[in-house]
């Protein structure tokens, strides 16, 4: 067996973008998680709430595949919406088989606070980065097509 003597990593493996861009998405889901529980809430229950109010109708793949997670996490998180009269499901008009989501009054409710918190925490961010907002968001746009070309 040969040892390699040198270091796993690069010395400025942690000044990399790629793990800034990750030390801020840490900063802000904890923010989130923080602000958001006082409502009952996680921020996957936000993310879930304001994707299925933006496309009502969608079903528990197709919020699974958009939302990157595996369809048994989305069952459960549907689930604990469901039983807390947030979230319904109903029979698809063609197929019996498929189950649509959509937000109910009571959702609706609860996505409206919870999205005066989540704007205060993009209002938090966009003060502290003043004239600078608008060239971020660029360029975390960029970023995002930048990876998707690989």
């Amino acid at each position: 067996m040969t040892r390699n003597n040198e270091e796993p990593v690069a010395p400025d493996a942690l000044d990399r973008v790629t793990w800034a861009l990750r030390r801020a998405e840490l900063a802000v889901q904890t923010l989130k998680e923080q602000r958001l529980r006082p409502l009952g809430l996680a921020a996957a229950h936000y993310t879930l709430l304001i994707s299925v109010h933006s496309e009502p109708g969608l079903t528990g793949a197709e919020l699974a595949r958009r939302l990157n997670v595996t369809p048994q996490a989305i069952a459960s998180l549907v689930a604990r919406l469901e039983s807390r009269g947030q979230l319904e499901r109903r029979e698809h008009p063609r197929h019996r088989h498929i189950q649509e989501l959509h937000v109910t009054d009571t959702g609706r409710e609860v996505l409206r606070a919870a999205d005066e918190v989540i704007s205060g925490i993009e209002r938090q961010i966009t003060e502290g980065l003043g004239s600078e907002t608008a060239q971020l968001r660029a360029l975390l746009d960029q970023v995002a097509k930048a990876v998707r070309e690989v």
